[in-house]
């Protein structure tokens, strides 16, 4: 088990929220009331993205990897022991008697599966604590993409974090998610992270905000 096993697997592409966002669906929108005249204006945004990189995800990340860290931890040493464990009766096997090779690999084996059994149940629990997490906060966060995208004149927006999306071709231009991200900020008033203290690792960063398929 690597040192972040768990914590990467819970908070897979680096960021509980994002974790989470791989089963938890987008807010479904409400009835589209009737279009404005004019052309359509389209806006494509990573929602997915989006909700991961507002303080208040980071800060809901930092808290919850804070929180799982100290059994990641006793999780982490219990698999050095197995790992010293097995070497050691690879390394000895020779010289033990049957008895011996057989109690020591009946041990081995029941430590492995204690542990497979715990690891499961902290990815069980951190992966609905995520997922509890990614729901509530981009409720809120679709909130400000609809208030946002009808200040703007938005007749239509378009995810491009979903695994299948339809876009084939998107400009920068309309690219609306570090916008909704700022303004989701500004109303939630949460402050940005503070820079990890010299020395400590941080938690891992959003992932910077994928781009559009172009057709070339």
């Amino acid at each position: 088990m690597k040192r972040s096993l768990v914590l990467t697997t819970l908070l897979a592409s680096g960021l509980a929220l994002g974790a989470a966002a791989q089963t938890a669906p987008t807010p479904a929108a409400p009835a589209a009331s009737a279009a404005p005249a004019g052309p359509a204006k389209i806006a494509v945004i990573a929602f997915q993205v989006a909700v991961a990189k507002t303080n208040e995800g980071q800060r809901n990340f930092a808290d919850l990897q804070k929180k799982f860290q100290p059994r990641e931890n006793a999780l982490k040493e219990r698999n050095d022991e197995v790992e010293t464990l097995t070497k050691q009766l690879q390394a000895q096997g020779a010289t033990l008697s049957e008895a011996a090779r057989a109690s020591q690999a009946r041990t081995i084996d029941e430590k492995k599966k204690k542990l497979d059994r715990d690891l499961e149940d902290l990815r069980n629990e951190g992966g609905q604590e995520a997922q509890q997490m990614y729901n509530t906060l981009a409720s809120k966060v679709y909130d400000v993409l609809s208030s946002y995208a009808q200040q703007q004149g938005y007749t239509l927006v378009l995810d491009f974090s979903q695994q299948q999306n339809p876009i084939l071709f998107a400009v920068d231009s309309t690219n609306i998610t570090n916008q909704v991200v700022e303004a989701y900020n500004v109303k939630s008033g949460v402050p940005a992270p503070p820079p990890p203290p010299a020395g400590s690792s941080a938690p891992s960063a959003p992932k910077p905000t994928p781009k559009p398929p172009v057709t070339h």
